[in-house]
């Protein structure tokens, strides 16, 4: 038995989650707690809202609300959404409670005392015109990194780095952005985060083979550029008080508190539960493994700021910070800011929860950013979940039913290949699991079940059953105990579908009493109830008629707007294909070289359903030159090729954009 902590990013109290929020944090935290459950390990998982980042003042401002009416707003909408999802916390809570302040008091003062904390004079940004300094996402400006225009006082969205308001070019108020902002010295709280360099970095490079690679470069390259101390108290009359003598007006910055949350939200935990020492068995037991999921804007919080707060205070150290990439809508990504979501109340209110864990888990963002769109949605439901999964179990426990109303017995497998295949799906997604590979293992769940569906084509049970009876009802109950591994694997990723199972499957007690392990096992008598379809099928053009209506006068899914200097970052060039290959390992690829006007590039494209090769042979191109090279099926594409396609035909509907007459190679296109 392990004593597993999961602690989940909090998210903002200022609007409601969106699907990107449940695909990259809340979703495979979910998972990975209930595998480790059904392992027998013994697991705390916390999380809660964030109330008192400046996203809250921003909005209680807008909304003409106080920042807590915002908050306790939002704190339950976000609790109600976790629900639906059957997201289980043992403590999900917020960050505007006494037990968190006092935590967080009590923390600061452990670093104060060890002499981790200082106190600076600094000049912040003031707006003269509302008369008060300005919390950082109250400041935007042009990033001095990347250029985005838009980019905040304390991150820049477009290319992730960490700011300070002093940064920008050009930086204005957000609500009085014709006011010329001045900077005025004012008094903070630092914590001395330059102490904890060289120790952050022997940690993170000692036994982090296990982390993901986009979080073990992310923080190796922020301890290499140094780190700078950071002020933990902001002017705001918003958030936690501060117990020091000139003070009163200051309130603790949330970056500094929130994170602080794990912590205080296991303390209220077992003070709740009746228990006020049980946390000390997860935070003082060296043998525990704790575990952050979050999104990759938030690796640096987790990954050097928390560990360097934990090791000022001697606390246990993170074991694994799995951060998720990007869930893209429309190939873009998501925002509050800029209404551009799938807003999970929303969708909770009209669609099924279930099927949606399905599709998040399979589209999951672990490694590289993913992108969400309603016909795939549809399709990985229609196809996978329900053509795949739900054809499996369905079909196999209602032929069992019909045709073996009073109950099938086997001494033994009949179909042993089948208990060979289970064994080594079970093998692999525990393996797999364990290692926060979600995605890898729902493909092999499915692989499984599709294993399932052809064996049942192969055995015939509707012939057999009239050749021979009791052969039919051996491999039955093969198939059906198959059906039972699958409910018990299936269960982090399904929980209510895999309990229908196995009630459908006529099973004492659930899923979670029976265990992991139990799906190793196989029972010799079955006695199945009628089931009913775990999920139901979807029609795309009502789907896209609710969810994308097209406005009179409006081009059809139309993409979020850009801005001119946008267009400008895309070097689009002409080119003429002067030679083309099968890809080695695709059947429907081509790999085409580019001729540039000297330099060749090589393009991986899915032309090859329609064209030929000597249709592209020596046809101008347009290509994306500047886009990061990325690998397809083991080949490296250095740029993307542009084409038309028309969705309202079903054959030959791409076609390659070319100049109307011959350029020189190398052309831009503007």
């Amino acid at each position: 038995m392990e004593r597993i902590f999961i602690g989940v990013a909090w998210p903002y109290a200022n609007g409601p989650m969106h699907l990107g929020h449940l695909a990259g944090v809340y979703l495979p935290a979910d998972i990975f707690s209930r595998f480790h459950r059904l392992n027998g390990n013994k697991v705390l998982m916390v999380s809660g809202s964030d109330m008192h980042g400046t996203p809250i003042t921003v909005t209680a401002q807008q909304q003409n609300k106080t920042p807590e009416e915002v908050a306790l707003h939002y704190h339950q909408v976000h609790s109600d959404t976790l629900k639906k999802m059957g997201i289980e916390f043992d403590n999900y809570t917020n960050t505007h409670t006494p037990e968190h302040a006092d935590v967080v008091r009590e923390l600061l003062g452990v670093l104060e005392k060890k002499g981790h904390i200082t106190s600076k004079v600094t000049k912040e940004p003031y707006d003269s015109k509302s008369k008060q300094f300005l919390p950082d996402r109250y400041v935007e400006g042009t990033c001095p990194l990347c250029q985005y225009e838009s980019a905040r006082g304390d991150q820049c969205d477009d290319c992730g780095r960490t700011l300070d308001a002093k940064d920008l070019i050009d930086p204005h108020s957000k609500f009085n952005p014709d006011t010329k902002l001045e900077f005025r010295e004012t008094e903070h709280l630092f914590f001395k985060l330059s102490d904890f360099r060289d120790n952050l970095l022997a940690w993170v490079s000692k036994d982090k083979n296990h982390w993901r690679d986009n979080v073990g470069k992310f923080t190796h390259n922020w301890l290499e550029d140094g780190l700078i101390d950071r002020a933990i108290t902001r002017d705001l009359d918003w958030g936690i008080e501060i117990d020091k003598e000139g003070y009163e007006s200051k309130r603790i910055y949330v970056w500094f508190e929130a994170v602080m949350g794990y912590h205080s939200a296991s303390r209220s935990w077992a003070k709740w539960k009746g228990e006020p020492d049980e946390w000390k068995k997860w935070w003082n037991d060296d043998n525990a493994r704790h575990y952050y999921f979050l999104a990759k804007d938030n690796i640096p919080f987790h990954t050097i700021i928390w560990p360097a707060i934990l090791m000022g205070c001697d606390l246990h150290l993170p074991y694994d910070v799995p951060a998720s990439e990007y869930l893209l809508l429309d190939f873009s990504q998501f925002s509050k800011s800029r209404n551009h979501a799938v807003w999970a109340p929303d969708y909770l209110n009209t669609y099924d929860a279930e099927a949606l864990r399905y599709v998040l888990s399979a589209m999951m963002p672990e490694n590289k950013d993913s992108n969400f769109s309603w016909e795939e949605y549809v399709a990985r439901i229609n196809n996978e979940l329900i053509g795949n999964l739900g054809n499996f179990l369905h079909r196999t426990i209602s032929f069992a039913k019909k045709n073996f109303p009073k109950g099938m017995h086997a001494d033994e497998c009949s179909v042993p290949e089948l208990r060979d295949k289970v064994s080594l799906s079970h093998s692999q997604i525990t393996t797999t699991l364990s290692a926060c590979k979600f995605k890898e293992s729902l493909r092999t769940l499915m692989e499984l079940s599709q294993a399932g569906n052809i064996a049942m084509n192969e055995i015939a049970p509707w012939k057999l059953f009239k050749e021979d009876k009791k052969a039919c009802e051996a491999h039955l109950v093969s198939l059906l105990n198959m059906c039972r591994s699958l409910a018990i694997m299936m269960n982090p990723f399904l929980p209510k579908s895999s309990q229908k199972v196995w009630d459908y499957l006529g099973l004492e007690g659930t899923v979670e009493e029976a265990g992991w392990e139990a799906a190793m096992e196989g029972q010799t008598d079955f006695k199945p109830n009628q089931p009913l379809p775990l999920f139901k099928k979807l029609n795309l053009e009502e789907i896209l008629e609710r969810e994308m209506p097209n406005k009179e006068g409006e081009l059809p899914n139309l993409k979020p707007e850009i801005t001119p200097k946008d267009f400008k970052k895309m070097d689009i060039r002409i080119g003429t294909v002067v030679g083309i290959e099968d890809h080695p390992n695709a059947d429907k690829l081509y790999l085409l070289d580019v001729d540039f006007g000297g330099p060749k590039r090589r393009i991986v494209t899915g032309l090859k359903e329609e064209y030929t090769d000597e249709e592209l042979m020596g046809k101008q191109i347009a290509v994306i030159v500047n886009l990061a090279p990325a690998k397809f099926r083991g080949e490296v594409s250095e740029g993307m090729l542009l084409a038309a396609e028309d969705e309202h035909i079903s054959m030959a509907n791409v076609s390659i954009l070319q100049p109307d007459k011959e350029v020189t190679d190398g052309s831009p296109v503007h």
